[in-house]
């Protein structure tokens, strides 16, 4: 009970994977080029908030919804399916109707780094680790999310125009990876 280091580790190990903030650097870089501004502070403590809450009230959320967690995930799955196309083949699907110029909440924190992956996954590790132990690897991630976007350009500069064009593109792959099995995975325990 209470603190454990190796919960942590584990549990940040398992949220830097799927939060993959270094992964999302190409699509963050594209909507700077498309004049889109984010707060990378607002971002981070947003994503955090949201995060904690939802390991405290997710299942009582979607059971409120009538939503078990294999269906949040399968449209989770498909959302994160459609970014990866975007990415992967170089076409805009999601219209750019939003109120402002700001993607500080949509796509930057949900679904890049609040979504359906990392909701799924919290409630898992909710299932293995203490509470406490979870919330601090969280807090661990969001110290990175803020390091990587509040260092974007420098970041991006580094990297160059076709290490940003590669990445993308791996990156696109990747997340389609994750996509299709978030959505296998749950659509087999939803069928069965």
């Amino acid at each position: 009970m209470g603190i454990n280091f190796r919960e942590i580790f584990s549990a940040f190990i398992v949220m830097f994977a799927v939060i993959d903030i270094l992964g999302s650097v190409p699509i963050i870089v594209g909507m700077k080029e498309n004049n889109k501004k984010f707060s990378p502070f607002n971002a981070s403590w947003i994503a955090l908030v949201i995060m904690v809450a939802f390991l405290f009230l997710g299942q009582a959320l979607l059971g409120l919804f009538g939503v078990d967690i294999s269906s949040f995930a399968v449209a989770g799955g498909l959302v994160l399916l459609v970014l990866a196309v975007e990415m992967i083949f170089g076409i805009q699907i999601f219209k750019d109707d939003g109120p402002s110029q700001s993607a500080t909440i949509v796509p930057i924190v949900f679904p890049l780094i609040a979504g359906a992956a990392s909701f799924t996954t919290i409630l898992s590790l909710r299932a293995e680790y203490e509470v406490i132990n979870i919330i601090i690897a969280l807090f661990l991630n969001i110290l990175i999310v803020y390091f990587v976007l509040s260092n974007i350009d420098y970041i991006s500069q580094k990297i160059g125009k076709s290490g940003i064009y590669v990445m993308r593109k791996f990156f696109g792959i990747i997340l389609m990876a994750i996509a299709v099995k978030l959505i296998v995975s749950n659509l087999h325990s939803l069928i069965s």
